[in-house]
């Protein structure tokens, strides 16, 4: 079977043991490209078979990083805590044609026995002495109520491999597999039987997970084989690491995704960051001057995504470049795209803005430029929509710390209320000659008056900042210079 499918049919299963993390979610969006890119399906499977660990609100939190980042899928989700007898009956089938044996052997002796193997500097691994029990025997003391699994039997000889469509060619030695649980006591399915009959049950053409479960992969081309099912395209895709080459953990900072939407990324810039983790488009991701492109919209992802662009080598997650993706779509996004992302800010930070829709537009667009992320538009950028706003300290303390800079701001509100004309060549008019008159530094004023105008030290162009604000709020705010920093 090849990458070419004409209708893949492709899974994400996430185990709700957790919330969506960025591997996870690296995982899903590939899987989502490549379905979208050949027009097939995409299942969502959650693996929750674990049950201590499992829980509602885990999945809650996957699905909701799926829909945050725009992962849609075609079927499911589905259970597999509610296709245990599925899982059973698959089993049955490899009992039946000798593929599987009953194992009694309790927890405390198989613990004995891998302390004594390491110990000798044998593998831990099953010895097999269940397999030596004629079935017959073995049948008749499951019937009779002994408690026991199920073990697949690995063949004593040769060995198990698979073409892997981003690493090629994978080969274990079958002296190394151990003959590995598929129903445990309990009846309870192991990882490697239910995720085996899961994918042949909901018709997969192709298994794109991470580099971590190529180990796993020979146990399921066992099954496979033994059921006597064609094997699915496997490709696994490579790991992300932190800046220091290490496993990527929360050691390196947040690792769910969810953290990077309250952080405040913008999910699309999200989702091509993480698209360029482990894969490259390749000489189509060119520009005309043939360097590498990084921007990439979704339909252009979906039309260049192939398992041809994923990469062997590990990918290293870095904030860095996260931050530079989310500056650059913030400046491309219009105003009317970007606001209702920005408004889940105010209402995290409890406001509405007391202005228009079209003043909010035009501060959007005149403070976007400068947005590192959208909770800059809630809090850094709050003067621009609504009246009440916090100065930073710093700011006070640098420009406005004179009580004569204070004073002749009063003084300047005075002179623009007095204005007819209030545009950006018209205020900086007035000014400029205020200070020439004054006997001070334009400067003084311009700096004084930014942090009057919206409590920061850092802003667009202070007449265009008086411009979008308006005639009223300048004067008002101004006005008001006296008391700013003060209780």
């Amino acid at each position: 079977m090849s990458e070419s499918v004409s209708t893949p049919r492709v899974r994400f299963a996430p185990s709700p043991t957790g919330y969506l993390h960025v591997g996870g979610a690296r995982t899903a969006l590939f899987n989502w490209l490549y379905a979208r890119h050949f027009g097939g399906t995409l299942i969502l499977r959650i693996e929750d078979t674990d049950f201590e660990r499992s829980s509602e609100e885990m999945v809650e939190g996957i699905l909701e990083g799926m829909r945050w980042l725009g992962l849609n899928w075609d079927e499911g989700p589905f259970y597999q805590s509610k296709r245990l007898e599925l899982y059973r009956q698959t089993a049955e089938k490899l009992l039946a044609s000798g593929h599987a044996y009953y194992c009694f052997c309790t927890r405390e002796e198989l613990e004995q026995r891998r302390a004594a193997a390491v110990a000798a500097g044998r593998p831990p691994m099953y010895d097999r002495r269940c397999r030596r029990i004629e079935k017959d025997i073995a049948a008749q003391r499951k019937a009779a109520g002994e408690a026991c699994a199920l073990r697949f039997a690995v063949p004593e000889g040769g060995a198990t491999s698979f073409e892997d469509a981003v690493f090629g060619k994978v080969e274990f030695s079958n002296a190394e597999i151990e003959d590995f649980v598929l129903l445990r006591s309990d009846g309870i399915p192991t990882y490697h039987l239910s995720v085996v009959a899961d994918d042949i049950d909901m018709r997969l053409t192709h298994i794109i997970r991470g580099a971590d479960h190529i180990s796993n992969t020979p146990k399921q081309v066992l099954q496979y084989r033994a059921l006597g099912v064609q094997l699915p395209v496997f490709a696994h895709v490579p790991l992300i690491l932190g800046p220091d080459k290490t496993r990527l953990s929360k050691r390196h900072g947040a690792t769910s995704v969810i953290a990077y939407k309250e952080f405040g990324i913008v999910p699309e810039a999200f989702r091509n960051f993480l698209s360029l983790l482990g894969w490259t488009p390749g000489a189509a991701g060119k520009d005309a001057d043939g360097k590498d492109r990084e921007i990439f919209g979704s339909d252009e992802l979906i039309r260049l995504f192939s398992l041809d662009g994923i990469s062997k080598s590990n990918a290293v997650f870095d904030n860095d470049k996260l931050a530079w993706f989310n500056t650059e779509y913030i400046r491309a996004y219009d105003a009317q795209k970007l606001l209702p992302l920005i408004e889940e800010e105010w209402a995290k930070a409890g406001f509405t803005p007391d202005r228009s829709q079209d003043e909010v537009l035009a501060a959007i667009n005149l403070v976007k430029p400068r947005a590192r992320n959208l909770k800059d538009f809630a809090i850094a950028f709050r003067a621009y929509f609504i009246d009440s706003f916090e100065y930073d300290p710093a700011a006070v303390a640098k420009f406005l710390k004179d009580d004569f800079v204070r004073a002749l701001l009063v003084e300047l509100a005075a002179r623009y209320e007095s204005t007819a004309e209030f545009t950006e060549a018209s205020t900086e008019q007035v000014l400029r000659e205020f200070a020439e008159e004054k006997g001070v530094k334009a400067g003084a004023l311009i700096n004084g008056s930014r942090v009057a105008l919206t409590g920061q030290a850092v802003a667009p162009s202070l007449f265009a900042v008086m411009v979008n604000l308006g005639k009223n709020r300048v004067v008002k705010r101004l006005a008001a210079a006296n008391n700013v920093g003060t209780v």
